[in-house]
């Protein structure tokens, strides 16, 4: 089988409103890749508490080969009111946004050379997660990784009211119908450009 990609994420990485199918599946069948998917619901990027993101990738056995890595940039992370922090303090704080993408960071380049990507989530009604997403991209411009940033793509998040019942089943969470129709063939396409050559 093709490449071997590590997705690390919450409850859209999962698949919360679609049985546990998202992107992450569909994007495995569309480049015939073979996949990790590390996703539980309601868990955020900083290190809360031990389902945190940080705390699951550390504990994924060094055995796991990956030749690709993206991370989902969470929205429980907003919707919790973690602190922005700031990039490059020392110590790094890992309870902040910015200190846990550095830490997801260096963990995934300590443990694989593979490309390192994050994704947002599409536009919805939230100024933290706009905030977070902007200092997304400092990181991402400072570490060296790429951005699948479907919050600032005025052309995807161009859908009619139609579209919209039928790709989200919430704010937040696409449907099967949405991940098939509207974010795996994007996903797609910006992972086959990641994957090394």
């Amino acid at each position: 089988m093709g490449v071997q990609a590590f997705f690390l994420g919450s409850s859209v990485t999962y698949g919360w409103a679609s049985g546990g199918v998202s992107f992450v599946e569909m994007c495995a069948e569309a480049l015939g890749w073979s996949v990790v998917k590390e996703a539980v619901s309601g868990t955020t990027m900083a290190d809360l508490d031990g389902e945190s993101y940080i705390a699951r990738l550390r504990r994924t056995p060094e055995t796991v080969r990956a030749g690709v890595f993206v991370c989902q940039l969470s929205t429980n992370d907003a919707a919790r009111g973690v602190p922005l922090g700031a990039l490059g303090q020392s110590p790094r704080d890992e309870r902040t946004v910015a200190g846990a993408i550095e830490a997801i960071v260096a963990e995934a380049r300590r443990r694989w050379r593979a490309p390192i990507a994050f994704y947002t989530s599409p536009r919805f009604d939230s100024p933290r997660y706009g905030e977070m997403v902007a200092l997304l991209s400092s990181a991402a411009e400072r570490l060296g990784f790429s951005v699948i940033d479907l919050w600032n793509d005025a052309a995807f998040n161009d859908l009619s009211g139609e579209q919209r019942a039928a790709y989200m089943a919430d704010a937040v969470h696409p449907t099967r119908e949405g991940y098939r129709a509207w974010w795996t063939p994007r996903f797609a396409q910006a992972l086959a450009r990641l994957a090394p050559q």
